[in-house]
């Protein structure tokens, strides 16, 4: 739900549960009311006297109205008296003040009480003594020239004092819809706080624990939807701090990487560049032979110099991600066949025979960055180029599928990795004991490649046999 909507609800809820309670509370109050003062026989009373009223006066042909005399007949009177006694009721008929008769005893405020106007001509309600009655008065008589001898009939039925009032049922009604607002009120305003409150509560923590530098703190997404797309927000915002953060430290990383590196595998190249350039200036070249030599092997050490600067930042800049790849489907045995010609040459100068093996049984495409994979291929031949200890050498480059991958295997019979080294060799900047004495490169070659091999969403790792030899094997997915 949206805070708009819970808005509206919690609206709605103070005053339509306010309103359900009150109606509720209400028809129990009728109820209850009904039942203690017995409406039913107060429904009969009303009904006799209507009746009584309508023989008296009701109509043109009504006792009272064909000869008013007769109210002051005493037989008329009892008779009169004997039907509110089944009511329970009393009759009274004044004339003027004074009083012609009466069932019950009546002093002179009860006479004043009846006489007053607003009993005339309607019904009403009148307490004498402790009871309280429903008046029903009519006149009899009325003589305009002698006001006070005016004959009044009145008809008096007892009320229960429980019976209905319809001013305390309105107080009732009041007091319960008032108090049900309160509450109702009350509630809505806790829990619509709650469930603004708590997240946002949660989300001061969060930014109390991301200002302290805990950005593994996870903000949680909860409470309505404008909350929950603030938390995503902030979310998203805690990933790309730590992730700035965490590149920033890999800056600083490769950093002082960079400035050990140099200052360490620069070292003998650069040293062997100035004892050769010392030996040109101070005359130690004396033949022309001998400069030459000197020259191309200056020219050789500020190669393998420039070599590994250009790794040492390739290989910054894909620990980083900051290379995109660019894949293209690529027959991948037409790929390796180009790459191998290229180098062929090469090889044979060093006395290395290379070989294409293929164990496919169809033409294979998959996704390559040609120039980076290519560039895995080379590193991978070179290093075995390096470290080859036999007269004839072997490279062998075989091709086989998997049900989900291709694997590129290459193998060579060179002197092999120690077995404590073999898990290692990807690692940057690592040289096996046996390649200690001679630095043949920067030490990034294999792990340049697991980078590419790995941004390929492939996997790269070795097996060696000492003195016997090293595979490297590839997998690639078909797509």
């Amino acid at each position: 739900m949206n805070l708009k909507g819970r808005l509206i609800s919690a609206n709605a809820l103070t005053v339509i549960l306010p309103v359900m309670i009150t109606v509720i509370s209400a028809m129990a109050y009728i109820y209850i009311a009904g039942k203690l003062a017995d409406t039913e026989q107060a429904f009969h009373n009303t009904q006799e006297v209507a009746q009584l009223t309508m023989e008296l006066v009701g109509r043109e042909n009504s006792v009272l109205r064909q000869n008013p005399e007769k109210i002051r007949d005493s037989s008329f009177q009892k008779e009169l008296q004997a039907r509110m006694d089944i009511l329970d009721g009393e009759v009274v008929v004044l004339e003027g003040e004074r009083v012609l008769f009466s069932s019950r005893n009546l002093t002179a405020i009860d006479v004043v009480k009846l006489k007053k106007p607003a009993i005339q001509f309607r019904s009403a309600r009148v307490d004498l003594g402790t009871q309280s009655y429903t008046v029903q008065s009519f006149d009899v008589s009325h003589d305009e020239a002698q006001a006070e001898k005016q004959t009044t009939l009145y008809l008096l039925v007892p009320i229960n004092p429980a019976s209905f009032d319809m001013t305390n049922f309105l107080v009732f009604s009041g007091l319960v819809f008032l108090l049900s607002f309160i509450g109702a009120n009350a509630i809505a305003s806790y829990y619509f706080s709650l469930r603004i409150l708590t997240p946002l509560n949660n989300l001061q923590k969060a930014a109390m624990e991301i200002t302290l530098g805990n950005l593994d703190y996870e903000i949680v997404e909860e409470g309505d939807q404008e909350v929950r797309e603030l938390c995503r927000d902030l979310e998203r915002m805690r990933i790309q701090l730590k992730n700035s953060v965490h590149t920033q430290l890999k800056y600083e990383d490769n950093r002082k990487m960079l400035i050990s590196s140099i200052s360490h595998d620069l070292k003998t190249p650069v040293t062997s560049i100035k004892g050769y350039v010392e030996g040109l200036l101070d005359g130690i070249a004396n033949s022309p032979e001998k400069k030459e030599k000197y020259l191309k092997t200056i020219y050789r050490k500020a190669e393998q110099v420039d070599t590994m600067i250009d790794d040492l930042l390739l290989y910054a800049k894909l620990d980083l991600n900051q290379i995109p790849f660019s894949f293209e489907k690529t027959n991948i045995g037409e790929f390796l066949d180009d790459g191998l010609q290229e180098i062929e040459p090469e090889m044979e100068r060093n006395r290395i025979k290379i070989l294409l093996e293929s164990e496919l049984t169809t033409a294979q495409e998959i996704p390559l960055d040609r120039e980076r994979m290519m560039r895995v291929i080379l590193n991978i031949i070179d290093n075995s180029r390096k470290y080859m200890d036999k007269e004839e050498g072997v490279i062998t480059l075989s091709l086989r599928e998997t049900h989900s991958s291709i694997i590129i295997e290459i193998k060579d019979n060179g002197r092999g990795i120690p077995k404590k080294d073999v898990a290692q060799i990807f690692e940057r900047f690592y040289r096996s004991d046996t390649a200690r004495t001679e630095i043949k490169g920067s030490g990034l070659g294999l792990a340049i490649a697991k980078q590419i091999v790995e941004g390929h969403e492939g996997r790269i790792w070795a097996v060696s046999r000492e003195g016997k030899g090293t595979s490297v094997l590839i997998s690639l997915p078909r797509s």
